[in-house]
């Protein structure tokens, strides 16, 4: 079977390539509107649902055999609050103010459907992330760059956010933006043969 990554996450692509995976990227855009009443686990794991059910019917993979289609959702949750992607400068700010000095959650929701018989698998992970007290300075000089606006929380920890970091419960790549552990795990369990690229081979 060969994975279909519905997203242009560079870092989701990135992660599959370092895993070994051989994938196509055919991507769909829906709508990432947060409802703040839900959990995190929910938000996230409806937000991937939602991405690998539009490749699926936009690809016609109902017709198709052979493939795993991979939707997955990120988010970042300080409490209560849940914090998606900033749109903003001044919302990039705010969602670090939020951050320094204290733990939050990031949760990624994942989904694959099978190609053919439309057989959904929706798993979460959850990671816990410790900031250390943040500058304005530093703050500041963070959201000047570009890396804060296409992630989850406004940061990326595998950019130069990562020296905000001080602790980290669980998985990195979860942080990163799909939960390699979890994934391989439920790759096991379903006993699919999915597409690799051989040892050795650029």
């Amino acid at each position: 079977m060969k994975i279909v990554l519905a997203s242009q996450s560079p870092r989701r692509r990135e992660l599959l390539t370092q895993a070994g995976f051989e994938f196509r990227v055919q991507s769909v855009k829906v709508s990432e509107i947060i409802e703040q009443n839900l959990n995190p686990a929910r938000v996230a794991s409806h937000l991937a649902t939602q991405k690998a059910e539009a490749c699926f019917e936009a690809y016609n993979y109902k017709n198709l055999q052979g493939f795993l289609i991979l939707g997955a959702d990120t988010v970042v949750a300080v409490g209560d609050q849940i914090l998606g992607k900033p749109e903003t400068k001044e919302e990039a700010v705010h969602f670090l103010d939020l951050l320094s000095g204290r733990s939050h959650q990031v949760i990624t929701g994942f989904c694959l459907i099978e190609s053919g018989s439309g057989q959904k698998h929706v798993h979460w992970d959850e990671t816990l992330v410790q900031f250390k007290k943040l500058s304005q300075e530093e703050i500041q000089s963070y959201v000047n760059s570009d890396e804060p606006y296409d992630k989850a929380g406004g940061y990326g920890i595998q950019g130069t956010a990562q020296n905000f970091v001080t602790g980290i419960q669980g998985s990195w790549t979860n942080v990163v933006g799909l939960p390699m552990e979890k994934m391989e795990e439920v790759i096991r369990e379903e006993a699919w043969d999915v597409d690799r690229i051989p040892v050795g081979k650029p």
